[in-house]
């Protein structure tokens, strides 16, 4: 199956409905051009509400990684390339990871932007 879950995770079911698209389109196996399967049949499937795949569709569309339009469905974009969506499955890492560190928002957006003015050099700590 094309979109997992983990009902045992604290993370919510739509952003892991949401992250298992994000992952295949990293991995290549959903491209550009290609349909994600229906809410109704990813919730069947799963055995959650339609509207949890809806939200993490939702989630996938506000990042500009598929388009959802009436009578056609979920659509992975162009701009979904691999590399944004890499990219946004990295920055939800590195959240995660954060957080767990305990790091304020301020502290990671520090890092970032001291990793994006010396690209390849070594992060300084927060």
């Amino acid at each position: 199956m094309l979109i997992t879950i983990d009902t045992t995770s604290a993370v919510p079911l739509s952003e892991q409905v949401a992250s298992s698209a994000r992952r295949a389109m990293a991995e290549g196996s959903l491209r550009p051009g290609d349909r994600l399967p229906s809410a109704r049949d990813v919730a069947r499937s799963l055995g959650v509400n339609m509207h949890t795949v809806l939200r993490g569709y939702q989630t996938l569309r506000s990042e500009g990684l598929i388009d959802l339009r009436p009578g056609r469905g979920a659509v992975v974009t162009e701009a979904a390339a691999q590399s944004k969506a890499v990219l946004i499955l990295k920055v939800r890492e590195l959240a995660d990871v954060a957080s767990a560190l305990g790091m304020t928002e301020d502290e990671v957006v520090q890092l970032v932007r001291g990793a994006l003015r010396s690209p390849g050099q070594p992060v300084p700590h927060a």
